[in-house]
């Protein structure tokens, strides 16, 4: 008898399920098995072959050679041993993108860089690009000692630190190294390095030390920052522009010494002062300057932080003529701090009670010369021996992330 809607009353039969057994399973448990292997290529995760997975553990393993600390490898290691490619690729990508970070970079956070204001050119972005090629061309040790400072005095840091078997000293060529690594790895062709914990000044041309000088660098009250600019010129027989915080400390007053620009204090060129016979202008937002002093004896003293942060250079004369590179004469350049003749009708003169007041001179540098004035406890000698200084404005102690453990700052003496 038909249904409702006349439909047959008759029920379906239920599907009826075949058992599968593990004969079944087993095509899809190898495509499991192999997901790792068959995942799509990555391009922000390039391929490793073996031997390019050992040579970035090497890299790793050796990473403190260069004063830097052994990456985690972990997660690497786990993923060579299941033998999981693409895993291999991520890890292996990742810690080779962080190396090549601290290896161009440095290792400090910027917490830790006090009173660095060189701006490092270096960029991170390709990166990542320069890995991918480094592996398609199979290159990844070449591409890691690119990376590296490229400065002799950094190769020789590196050396004396596999030899080092003095904490506090190990401790100062990490730190020091590391400061390397916060310059830009191209320095320039010619360029000035003065060093505040050291109390010099090198020029160096066409990657060979042309010359070094004393210097005296800042008091701990008002410490020589580290800093970049451009020697554009020297100034012979300057003016000194006083900086308000100095006029201030010292009471100064109009006359005598000082003129009043009625904006700030001047100093008129002549014996006393107090930038010498030259300053070399180098244009920086910290008015930092190298020039001569009235005050040479103190060249004297072994620990020269003496200034109100510029650096003071002995024979400042010498080291603006070196500048000049054939501009001037030393002849000339001491023509111009001879008295001036006395002009018609100079009876007047000779009876005036102020000494005639030198002529400021500019003269322009036939090349503009980068400047990196930097605080390095560790320098490199003209015949290859290494100089320890003092930690004078205990920057080297804010270093802690490089050498964790170590209980004191570094205080070794050359």
């Amino acid at each position: 008898m038909a249904g409702r809607g006349g439909k047959s009353g008759k029920r379906k039969a239920a599907p009826r399920w075949r058992r599968l057994d593990a004969r079944h399973l087993a095509p899809f448990a190898v495509l499991l098995l192999a997901a790792d292997h068959l995942e799509p290529s990555d391009p922000a995760n390039p391929p490793w072959s073996d031997e390019q997975v050992a040579q970035l553990l090497h890299i790793a393993a050796t990473a403190p050679e260069d004063g830097l600390l052994r990456p985690d490898t972990t997660a690497l290691e786990n993923a060579i041993r299941r033998d999981r490619p693409g895993a291999i690729a991520r890890e292996a990508n990742g810690l080779a993108l962080g190396l090549a970070r601290q290896h161009l970079l440095g290792a400090a956070p910027a917490s830790e860089r006090v009173e660095w204001y060189i701006v490092d050119t270096d960029k991170t972005e390709g990166l990542p690009q320069a890995i991918a090629a480094a592996l398609a061309e199979n290159r990844l040790p070449a591409l890691f000692d690119s990376l590296r400072p490229s400065h002799p005095d950094y190769r020789a840091l590196r050396a004396a630190l596999g030899n080092e078997r003095d904490p506090a000293r190990q401790a100062a060529l990490v730190r020091t190294m590391d400061r390397w690594r916060w310059l830009p790895n191209d320095l320039g062709d010619d360029f000035i390095m003065a060093n505040a914990a050291g109390f010099e000044v090198k020029l160096w041309r066409r990657g060979e030390q042309v010359k070094r000088w004393a210097a005296i660098s800042g008091k701990s009250s008002t410490p020589t920052p580290s800093l970049m600019a451009e020697a554009t010129a020297v100034n012979f027989n300057p003016w000194w522009e006083v900086p308000a915080s100095i006029a201030k400390e010292s009471g100064m007053r109009a006359g005598g010494r000082y003129v009043w620009s009625g904006k700030h204090f001047r100093q008129p060129p002549g014996p006393s002062n107090a930038l010498g016979r030259v300053k070399v202008i180098m244009p920086n937002s910290h008015n930092i300057y190298l020039h001569d002093t009235p005050s040479r004896g103190l060249f004297g003293a072994e620990q020269r932080a003496f200034s109100h942060g510029c650096l003071r250079v002995e024979d400042a004369l010498g080291f603006a003529h070196t500048l000049l590179d054939g501009t001037m004469s030393r002849a000339e350049i001491d023509k111009l701090f001879e008295p001036p003749k006395p002009a018609p009708g100079g009876a007047a003169l000779a009876t005036s009670s102020a000494p005639p007041q030198p002529k400021s001179t500019v003269v322009h540098l036939p090349v503009r010369i980068p400047v990196y004035v930097t605080y390095m406890t560790v320098t490199v000698r003209s015949d290859g021996s290494l100089a320890y200084h003092r930690d004078i404005y205990g920057r080297d102690a804010r270093l802690a992330s490089l050498v964790p453990g170590l209980s004191r700052p570094q205080l070794a003496l050359q």
